[in-house]
C-alpha cells in the first residue's frame, strides 16, 4: 500500500497528515507506531487522518492517532494544520469548515499567511467528562503522587487535561512528574499533564506531557486547558498568549458557557509518499 502524505507542524508539534477522502487508508496500531518512529519511519507526535463526514452538514471527519498507535479524541495544533491541509490539497475551497471529532464538532478557519483560528467548543469541568475519579466537581483537586500532593485543575477540551501551576516551568520536573500524572489511577483513560507558569494576567509559559506521546514542543488543547484553568481561577484575563517551547499561541475564553477560541500557526514542511 502506497500512501501520499504531508508532514506539518503547529509550533513544533508535528504531524503526518493523510488524505483519507481520496485514498483508501487502513492502518494498524503497529503500522502507526512504525510510521511515527523518528529514526525508522516518518516521525511525528500525531498522525492526522482526513475522512468524509459521517453526518450531513459537516465538511470532514478528523481522526487523531498518537505515535504509540492509540487513537485520541482531539488535537488543537493538529486542527489548525487540518484546515490548511484540506485547502492546500484541494479538498475544499472554504476558509471555515466544520469537522467531526470523537468528542464533538469543531470549526477551524484558515486566516491566510499560515495562521488558523479554531472554535474549540465549550470546555467541561465535571469529573465524569474526562473521566476523573472524584466524588464532586471542585475548582482544584489534590492528587497524591509518590509521597507528595500535587494541586491540579481538570479541564476537558474534548480530551482530558490536568493542569498544575508552577513557579518556573523551565525547571519543572516534567519528565519525572508528567508520566505519574498521565498514568495516575484517578484518570482511568490517562490524561495530558500541563505545567503552567503565569507571567502576567495576559501571558503564561506552558509545557505539556501528552498522553501517549510524551512531552511535545507545543500542545494546542493543553494551551486551551491551561488558559481556561487560569481564567477560571481569576489569575488571567480572557485573552492569553501561551508561550510554548515551539512558539506562541493565543487563547480567548469569555467564561462559563462560551467556546474557547485558539489562534496560531500551521506549517507544511514537506509532502511525500511511503510504501507500507
Amino acid at each position: 500500500m502506497k500512501l501520499k502524505f504531508s508532514k506539518m507542524h503547529g509550533l513544533g508539534n508535528d504531524f503526518m497528515v493523510i488524505d483519507g477522502v481520496r485514498q483508501n487508508v487502513s492502518l494498524s496500531p503497529e503500522q502507526i507506531r512504525r510510521l511515527g518512529h523518528r529514526q525508522l519511519g516518518i516521525g511525528f507526535d500525531q498522525l492526522l487522518l482526513v475522512e468524509p463526514p459521517r453526518e450531513a452538514g459537516h465538511d470532514f471527519r478528523y481522526r487523531i492517532f498518537n505515535n504509540d498507535g492509540g487513537e485520541v479524541e482531539q488535537c488543537g495544533n493538529g486542527s489548525r494544520c487540518f484546515v490548511k491541509f484540506v485547502r492546500d490539497a484541494g479538498l475544499t475551497d472554504k476558509s471555515r469548515i466544520t469537522v467531526e471529532t470523537a468528542r464533538g464538532v469543531i470549526a477551524p478557519e484558515y486566516l491566510g499567511d499560515g495562521l488558523a483560528r479554531v472554535d474549540m467548543g465549550v470546555p467541561r469541568f465535571a469529573p465524569a467528562d474526562l473521566p476523573f475519579l472524584a466524588e464532586a466537581e471542585a475548582p482544584t483537586y489534590s492528587l497524591p503522587l509518590a509521597g507528595r500532593a500535587c494541586e491540579i485543575g481538570i479541564v476537558s477540551m474534548g480530551n482530558p487535561h490536568a493542569v498544575q501551576r508552577v513557579d518556573d516551568v523551565d525547571s519543572a520536573p516534567v519528565a519525572e512528574i508528567g508520566p505519574l500524572v498521565e498514568g495516575h489511577p484517578w484518570f482511568p483513560q490517562r490524561v495530558n499533564a500541563g505545567f503552567m507558569q503565569i507571567l502576567n494576567r495576559q501571558a503564561i509559559k506552558l509545557r505539556v506531557y501528552e498522553r501517549g506521546a510524551g512531552e511535545t514542543l507545543a500542545c494546542g488543547t493543553g494551551a486551551c486547558a491551561a488558559a481556561v484553568f487560569g481564567i477560571r481561577q481569576g489569575w488571567l484575563d480572557t485573552r492569553v498568549t501561551v508561550h510554548a517551547r515551539g512558539g506562541d499561541i493565543v487563547i480567548e475564553w469569555a467564561g462559563a458557557g462560551h467556546p474557547v477560541i485558539m489562534t496560531g500557526p500551521a506549517v507544511t514542511v514537506f509532502q511525500g509518499e511511503i510504501e507500507l
